[in-house]
């Protein structure tokens, strides 16, 4: 049985070669960065976000740079090149360390109503099912000795695959799923 998924987001990070003035980056970058240490609490990034991204580039003063709300990893890893350039440009600092997702989320419908009670007390998988407390159940896969998943299945039969690190994976996530839930 195959099921259609989509991802929708992927985070993905990098490093710079050194700390970053936050406040600086406002200064150069008045348009595209976010940065409002009342706002929010510490530590606290700035945003870059600009009309030719999809996503958004936090950076931290450690020179850590996260990249989220891109539908792809070839996409996240363009972002933080992307912001990564500018602040070379801008002599404020260089990448250091090459864009490596860290999570992909993927979403999808089963096409029916699994039966989450009888799942939650199957002993094939760990499942936790509190629907007092959660509407779904969270179900941890280990698809490979590298590749593990979390599983949040609701009784709709939609389903959101996180802990991913690689877009084939989504597939033995839900295959892996399909076949415990069967």
């Amino acid at each position: 049985m195959d099921i259609a998924w989509k991802i929708v987001n992927v985070v993905a990070t990098a490093a710079l070669d050194q700390f970053v003035d936050l406040k600086s980056l406002v200064r150069l970058f008045p348009q595209i960065v976010i940065y409002d240490p009342a706002t929010y609490p510490p530590p606290v990034p700035a945003y870059f976000k600009s009309k030719d991204m999809q996503g958004k580039v936090s950076i931290f003063s450690s020179g850590k740079m996260i990249s989220v709300g891109t539908k792809s990893g070839e996409e996240a890893g363009q972002e933080l090149i992307l912001v990564a350039n500018k602040l070379k440009t801008a002599k404020v600092a260089e990448l250091k360390t090459e864009p490596k997702i860290q999570n992909i989320i993927a979403t999808a419908d089963l096409g029916f109503k699994p039966d989450i009670e009888r799942l939650a007390i199957s002993r094939e998988v760990k499942v936790i099912y509190e629907p007092e407390q959660f509407p779904g159940a969270i179900i941890r896969l280990t698809l490979s000795e590298k590749s593990k998943a979390t599983v949040l299945l609701f009784s709709s039969g939609k389903i959101v695959c996180v802990g991913l690190k690689d877009r084939k994976d989504v597939n033995g996530a839900i295959h892996r799923l399909l076949e415990i839930i069967s």
